[in-house]
């Protein structure tokens, strides 16, 4: 009868040890490498949170500009690789290096100047003459210099301006977008920006669109798995259940209700 009466003891402390440990267990943790412009801009902060309580994931953000976070996705150091540079991630998708692409969202890239505006390209919807203007009077540009999506945008413009820019008026950072716009602002110099990290910052700069709407600017986002059978490591499942998430009708509704200043930052491109 004592036996049994210890026995029992011992099986519900077991058992109620177990119940514990599974109700403090530390969350399954996943690496995202993405750009600092979806970190910047607060999107990250209202989009992930109900997909950490709804999985039990704890995701572990990197922002970094595209070319870092595919580097990083390319080393197998993240498991989920969100950017914005559309022939690096198809480049990445045919090296073997990730799996399942998906569009998210996109907005658009715009440059930004002081009010005077030197170069004089206020309401130039051509942005390679924006850019041939600014070039010509030699006006600063404060570049990202990193190899983010927003840099990578940057040289493709320089390049069918067929100009290649360079001097003490074009100023490479190699620093993220908020940093960039702080910079600009500073310096009163020009800037090509995405237009989500500008309405993010735009009650701290006092730098204004000039040059806006052209199709060249247009600026979509992807989401992609790095690829299990390369990397062995990586939490593949959980990388698809972020994925899934985030081009889910709940994810992308998030996504596209997003606003600073009334403004919407991004646009769902997954759900329509």
């Amino acid at each position: 009868m004592k036996r049994n009466i210890i026995f029992k003891a011992v099986f519900l402390f077991a058992i109620s040890m177990i119940l514990i440990s599974s109700v403090y267990a530390s969350p399954i943790h996943l690496k995202l490498a993405t750009t600092t412009s979806t970190e910047n801009s607060g999107l990250l902060g209202v989009l992930l949170p109900p997909f950490e309580e709804k999985f039990g994931i704890k995701v572990d953000v990197i922002a970094v500009g595209t070319g870092k976070a595919l580097t990083l996705g390319g080393n197998g150091d993240v498991e989920v690789v969100l950017v914005h540079a559309r022939a690096a991630e198809d480049k990445f998708i045919k090296e073997g290096h990730g799996v399942n692409r998906r569009d998210v969202m996109y907005n658009d890239f715009i440059i930004l100047g002081p009010s005077d505006d030197p170069a004089e390209i206020e309401g130039e919807s051509k942005v390679i003459l924006a850019l041939k203007k600014i070039a010509d009077c030699k006006a600063y540009f404060v570049s990202r210099g990193d190899d983010s999506g927003t840099h990578k945008k940057e040289k493709s413009l320089w390049q069918k301006a067929e100009i290649t820019p360079e001097g003490k008026w074009y100023m490479e950072i190699g620093q993220g977008m908020g940093a960039a716009l702080q910079v600009a602002n500073e310096r009163q110099a020009y800037v090509l920006c995405d237009r989500g990290t500008f309405l993010a910052y735009k009650n701290k700069i006092d730098l204004i669109i000039l040059s806006e709407g052209h199709g060249l600017l247009f600026n979509p986002y992807g989401i992609m798995a790095v690829n299990p059978a390369r990397y062995p490591q990586v939490k593949y499942t959980e990388a698809m259940q972020l994925i899934a998430w985030v081009t889910s009708v709940e994810g992308q509704k998030i996504i596209g209700e997003y606003k600073k200043e009334g403004e919407i930052l991004f646009h769902p491109m997954a759900i329509r």
